[in-house]
């Protein structure tokens, strides 16, 4: 075959699992594209967690002047870093996205194989995307700080 006809859905959500922000691209177009980084995450702000796929020093530092802290986990040949142990939880917790993912594909039908027209398949994602910001129950996190007395060491 050698073609791909395709789509990805990039998502940025809360944790809440309320939807922030979605980006748009043709399957062939790589996650760490900063143009398209930068219109998705043009109104965020603080900490985001990502998965390996969008991996960028360049990425890093462009979201880093925005006033936004990505974070990945590593691979293999990467040195660690020294994160904060609320940063590792939440790393951990990224997996509330692909929870999301699973809703729009199998309970509001955004994965569809044969579009007829460009309208019908902007109609569908949107129609999906609008359904699920309606959903009464989204994947969320329960976060909750405690100050339970325990010594931490800030080296800022």
């Amino acid at each position: 075959m050698g073609w791909f006809y395709g789509f990805k859905l990039h998502l940025a959500c809360n944790e809440k699992g309320e939807l922030l922000s979605f980006y748009l691209t043709k399957g062939n177009v790589d996650d760490r594209n900063p143009k398209h980084f930068k219109k998705m995450t043009e109104q965020l702000f603080g900490k985001l967690f990502a998965d390996k796929g969008y991996l960028s020093k360049a990425l890093w530092e462009m979201l880093f002047a925005d006033g936004i802290q990505l974070f990945t986990k590593l691979r293999k040949n990467m040195k660690n870093h020294i994160m904060t142990m609320e940063d590792k939880i939440l790393l951990r917790k990224r997996a509330i996205i692909e929870t999301i993912n699973d809703e729009l594909k199998n309970h509001c039908q955004v994965e569809h194989t044969r579009h007829r027209s460009v309208n019908n398949f902007i109609m569908n994602i949107l129609g999906g995307l609008t359904a699920y910001c309606f959903f009464p129950k989204k994947p969320s996190l329960n976060l909750k700080k405690v100050n339970d007395g325990q010594l931490f060491l800030n080296l800022a």
